[in-house]
């Protein structure tokens, strides 16, 4: 009796290839900052790479064709004082990216689909509510202008980028640095790691953790989570003996994993990127030469080690194409931007097929540019499945679309003057509005005077510690 050695799957053959030399960008400064993110931001239309740069943080945007040697005096975007620690496109407008920064804001920006003469140093709106460096951003896959961001002050805000004001703040449920922050498919719940060991399922409307599992990784260094389409949690973390290890497990069974599997001795954490389309997670190490790629599936083991893409040079960061930026044409399901000191290389993976047609089964419908929800309707409640496109045809990015930013002022809802006597013999509720408007107001100034206070606090103690140190 014969009985099947090799587990079937389309995906087993699935090699990286580098691009030809004239495909890279080269004479890049890649940022030397130590912060686990990824450091570059990919989309149909740019490659944003975070680059080291004097007095304040900068990243460059360039468009995707624009490959080679790049002129050392290309326009930067440089508006924040400290040095940029993540940057992101937003999932339904392929001009609009956000970046995060040491100088504890966040900033959204516009880029224009010519290159730009000169520095760009004006963003669209600044996000100012966090009193420590932000690390990280994260837009909602699903409802429009919705962006969340996790700073070292153990705060997750969520913002309407449309209005410049903040939707919600999740206070007092992360006793120590977030590790990362992911969304599930449609944006109705968050996954995060954090430096107190635990990872969280929050629901971010109802300000409530609604699953948590203490240690997934039993090591001490940082772990990292993400979720799959079926509603798993996917994480990489460590052994108590530094081993690196991965595990899946079910936030509504938390306490045994579904999968957990040793791989390597390493320092490098393990950055998860993952195709929901297929079910492929890549894993590439900062510092590491190599990016693993593993199928998840619903039979055991689970997750299934496919194969590994090596090189000779380490990894500095890495950015991750989504579906509709890739060459259906060639077969292609991922493509990688990897970073090294000086230069980003694309690395392409690719199915093996002989025929030259569409191949349905590698190309399901995947997310479109187009947002399901407006921002009130997700805060409201709401949850939408992403708007599926089809690849059959390849897609093309559409004309650049401005992000309009219209703020909510106080002022604008001040009644005219004259009207006070009429509106208090009038319908109360005819002011109802405006005072919810004031109240609001007041809410988030008391929010960020406390913000202020508490680094004021920080600040002082720190000029104890130095004048203590030098009596």
């Amino acid at each position: 009796m014969s009985r099947r050695v090799v587990r079937q799957s389309k995906f087993r053959h699935v090699f990286g290839q580098p691009v030809k030399a004239d495909q890279m960008y080269e004479d890049i400064r890649v940022s030397k900052v130590t912060w686990d993110s990824s450091f570059c931001a990919v989309n149909p239309k740019f490659v944003a790479i975070i680059v080291e740069s004097g007095g304040g943080g900068a990243f460059i945007v360039l468009p995707l064709a624009k490959t080679g040697r790049v002129d050392k005096n290309h326009p930067l975007v440089t508006g924040h004082t400290a040095p940029v620690l993540d940057i992101d496109w937003c999932p339904h407008n392929d001009n609009v990216i956000a970046s995060a920064s040491e100088d504890t804001t966040v900033m959204v920006w516009q880029i224009p689909d010519y290159v730009p003469v000169r520095n760009m140093t004006e963003p669209v709106v600044t996000l100012e509510g966090h009193s420590k460096r932000v690390g990280i951003i994260a837009w909602h896959p699903t409802a429009r202008n919705v962006l969340l961001s996790a700073g070292s002050d153990n705060l997750v805000i969520l913002w309407n980028v449309g209005t410049g004001e903040t939707l919600l703040a999740l206070e007092d449920m992360h006793a120590d640095l977030i590790y990362n922050v992911g969304w599930n498919r449609n944006g109705s719940l968050l996954v995060t790691t954090c430096k107190d060991k635990r990872v969280r399922v929050i629901d971010p409307r109802k300000r409530q953790v609604v699953a948590e599992r203490f240690a997934p990784h039993e090591g001490m260094r940082p772990v990292r989570a993400i979720f799959t389409r079926e509603g798993h949690i996917f994480t990489t973390g460590f052994t108590r003996m530094s081993q690196r290890e991965l595990g899946l497990w079910d936030p509504n069974n938390f306490e045994e994993p579904i999968a957990l599997q040793e791989m390597d001795t390493s320092n490098g954490v393990l950055l998860p990127f993952y195709d929901p389309d297929s079910s492929i997670v890549y894993l590439c190490g900062k510092g590491d030469s190599s990016i693993r790629y593993f199928e998840i599936t619903d039979e055991a083991p689970y997750v299934h080690y496919l194969s590994t893409y090596s090189s000779k040079e380490p990894q500095r960061g890495m950015g991750f194409m989504p579906k509709r930026g890739l060459d259906v044409s060639k077969c292609e399901i991922a493509r990688f931007f990897k970073l090294h000191e000086r230069k980003c290389e694309p690395i392409v993976m690719t199915v093996p097929r002989k025929s030259d047609l569409f191949q349905d089964d590698l190309y399901p419908d995947t997310p479109g540019p187009e947002p399901a929800l407006e921002a009130d309707e997700w805060l409201a409640g709401k949850d939408a499945e992403p708007i599926l496109i089809s690849l059959r045809d390849g897609y093309v990015p559409v004309k650049n679309r401005e992000l309009k930013v219209v703020k909510k002022n106080i002022l604008d809802n001040r009644p005219p003057p004259g009207s006070r006597r009429s509106q208090s013999t009038g319908d109360a509720n005819l002011s109802r509005p405006a005072l919810e408007e004031v109240l609001e107001e007041i809410r988030a100034l008391k929010e960020t005077v406390r913000a202020h206070e508490k680094r004021i606090s920080d600040l002082e103690d720190k000029l104890c510690q130095f004048t203590n140190g030098t009596e």
